[in-house]
């Protein structure tokens, strides 16, 4: 007995348009057995079965019945759409929008976007263009397809440091309580439902009293961060010009929660704003906070003096970080959303 393939090549190719004339003139003369089409035409059955269901439309007959034929030129037009859309695309010019508000936006001195809120950034904001997902655009930067490189990313250089395990255990439990507690905060500020609530702390250059260091303010809700340059962090000093800031904006602020450090030792004192404090040793508490003094570093490197930093470059920084688009803010910026708060 014959092998029906044996005379098939192994490697596999596309049919032809005279192929295509060779299964429809069977076709037309009767001939509907796959296996004999095969044979005559040099190829597998299910690469007949294939293209005749691919190849065929519906049709009706002189009683208006409805039946399938294959036609050659139908299936070859098919054919040509479908190799004309699998092309490989030249990323290049297919994200060549995206890829240059890419790369401007990364080269900017004041910026702290990572590439996931670009990407959701432009999604929201260029509806109309291609963009590629967030993993795609890192492979691009590191097979070196754009012209930012990896050390234009600080976040993603940073190292993944051991989750410390939360406890208050030890020598935090020693440590004496500077005024009312984190656990006498009520429900609703743990939650985020209510807006208006804050987190502080200081973010510091050089680690001596008398060098300039910066008062941080974050929103829990939305993530807004108020920056305060202060010339020392004596208790003193944060405690006066915080109750500077509260009275510029007395409807801002409802609590704020402070970690137990010294320098905020004169919170107490502070009027118009109820003022907690995180247990010892726990920055998790004000992880909000936290995560917004990261994003700070980028702009005010540890151990260098903050003397030289004016007003102006302080504010910048802060635009940077209020201005991100967020995934946590479903891609909206902390200013838009604080701002619906404040103005209603």
């Amino acid at each position: 007995m014959t092998n029906s393939n044996s005379s098939i090549s192994k490697h596999y190719h596309q049919l032809t348009s005279v192929q295509r004339g060779q299964i429809q003139a069977m076709l037309d003369s009767g001939i509907t057995s796959r296996t004999v089409i095969a044979q005559e035409v040099g190829c597998h059955k299910s690469t007949i079965s294939r293209e005749i269901k691919r190849g065929s439309v519906l049709q009706r007959d002189s009683s208006y019945l409805l039946y399938e034929h294959y036609y050659a030129d139908t299936a070859q037009i098919y054919y040509e759409k479908r190799r004309k859309n699998c092309y490989q695309r030249n990323p290049l010019k297919h994200y060549a929008v995206f890829l240059r508000m890419l790369s401007r936006r990364f080269k900017a001195k004041f910026d702290a976007t990572s590439i996931d809120e670009f990407v959701g950034e432009f999604k929201r904001t260029m509806p109309g263009y291609p963009c590629p997902s967030t993993p795609t655009v890192y492979r691009y930067i590191d097979q070196g397809l754009v012209d930012i490189s990896n050390i234009d990313l600080p976040m993603k250089l940073k190292r993944r440091r051991n989750k410390r395990h939360h406890s208050h255990g030890g020598h935090a439990l020693h440590k004496k309580h500077l005024g009312n507690s984190i656990e006498q905060r009520p429900k609703e500020v743990g939650d985020r439902k209510a807006p208006l609530h804050w987190e502080g702390d200081l973010v510091k250059g050089v680690r001596r009293k008398n060098q300039p260091a910066l008062m941080t303010l974050t929103e829990r809700t939305t993530r807004f961060e108020v920056v305060i340059k202060i010339p020392d962090y004596r208790a003193s000093t944060c405690q006066r010009l915080l109750q500077k800031e509260i009275d510029r904006h007395p409807d801002w602020f409802k609590s704020i929660t402070f970690d137990n450090g010294s320098e905020f030792a004169d919170m107490t004192k502070i009027k118009g704003c109820q003022i907690y404090f995180a247990h010892p040793y726990s920055p998790w508490e004000r992880g909000t906070n936290e995560n917004c003094n990261g994003l700070l570093r980028q702009f005010f490197p540890k151990g260098k003096s903050m003397k030289d930093k004016s007003k102006a470059y302080v504010q910048q920084a802060t635009d940077a970080i209020n201005h991100k688009y967020r995934r946590i803010l479903q891609y909206h910026t902390a200013e838009e959303l604080f701002k619906q708060y404040i103005s209603s």
